[in-house]
């Protein structure tokens, strides 16, 4: 019988393979950061889809309005997406966590224009190649995303809910958030906001959120070992999503030719 701790144990060498992945230790300078922010940039924006896609599918979202689904689930996700579209930063101000990475990206001076120009032309409606075509977006951003819309797209809670649990799960290792936490010191009007964004997800990542999804998936899936097999198989995918976006992430670092603004 499928389980949590069943699923955690299997995933166990893919978890460690993603959080040991050697683009970490290859990022030392502020280029290469700048680099990197240009591209998860793209797994931020999509993770907001994820989580709308859980709210339309365990909340009630259609009116007129009625209770959908388990209480529990209920208040986890709108807890969730208010943290995650409209949270409340130390200075006061009122932000999504995408609107604080693109604010962090100025600020870096990485172009923020071609995951804009992304943006604007999936919120038309069209599918996410197409946006990434259009817009002149990175391409080593676009498997990844579609990946995300390929969950999204089954319309199964089992699987949404844990490609959002295990797949979104924040595994920036100490090493990396060292890195950046003493560039923010060194430069504070350069890396400051980019070390708020990664501290306050992380906090949050690390807190309640991460037991409250587990415990979101065991609701979902019940008794029911084809919902537990989906989303065993979806949170597989989600993870060697993320290492073949680190991947090729690597290798264009590794490429003498950079554009450090993405």
């Amino acid at each position: 019988m499928f389980s949590i701790s069943a699923i955690k144990k299997e995933l166990q060498p893919l978890r460690r393979q993603l959080q040991n992945h050697p683009l970490y230790s290859a990022v030392k300078e502020p280029e290469q950061v700048r680099f990197f922010m240009a591209h998860h940039v793209y797994a931020v924006w999509d993770f907001m889809s994820l989580l709308k896609k859980l709210q339309q599918l365990l909340t009630g979202t259609t009116v007129p309005w009625q209770p959908k689904g388990d209480p529990r689930i209920r208040r986890f996700i709108n807890q969730i997406v208010l943290e995650e579209e409209s949270d409340r930063l130390d200075d006061g101000q009122v932000m999504s966590h995408f609107e604080l990475y693109l604010a962090a990206m100025r600020q870096a001076g990485v172009a923020t224009a071609p995951v804009e120009r992304f943006c604007s032309v999936a919120a038309m409606g069209h599918p996410v190649e197409t946006a990434f075509d259009r817009a002149q977006a990175p391409e080593i951003a676009a498997n990844f995303v579609q990946d995300t819309f390929n969950f999204i797209d089954t319309n199964d809670a089992a699987t949404v809910a844990a490609a959002f649990t295990f797949g979104r799960e924040e595994v920036i290792p100490d090493m990396f958030r060292a890195l950046i936490a003493q560039l923010a010191e060194d430069s504070p009007h350069t890396f400051d906001l980019y070390h708020t964004y990664l501290a306050r997800h992380i906090e949050l990542d690390g807190g309640s959120h991460s037991h409250l999804a587990e415990e979101m998936i065991n609701l979902i899936c019940g008794n029911r070992e084809q919902a537990w097999q989906r989303a065993r198989d979806a949170a597989r995918q989600a993870i060697q999503s993320r290492i073949n976006l680190w991947d090729a992430v690597l290798q264009q670092i590794h490429n003498p030719v950079l554009d450090p603004a993405g």
